[in-house]
């Protein structure tokens, strides 16, 4: 589930191995870059965590942000 706190909302994927976690961070640069909208995000082995916040709103958490995340989960949810 999306967190959202500090004006972030954030949530951690753990997958198989890093393979997995590499291949869904793939998809979602595809569906970022799309949106013209980047997260903040990092990697360790089979674990991805993605912050989102739209920075031209001030660094808050906005229904870009909302959108992004719901399209993250459906990649994640495949």
């Amino acid at each position: 589930m999306w967190k959202e706190e500090n004006n972030t909302l954030s949530r951690s994927f753990e997958f198989k191995n890093f393979i997995e976690a590499f291949a869904f961070m793939t998809k979602v640069a595809f569906l970022a870059e799309k949106a013209n909208h980047h997260p903040d995000w990092s990697n360790v082995y089979n674990k991805v965590s993605i912050s989102l916040n739209t920075h031209d709103a001030g660094n808050t958490v906005t229904e870009k942000d909302r959108k992004l995340a719901e399209a993250i989960d459906k990649v994640y949810g495949q």
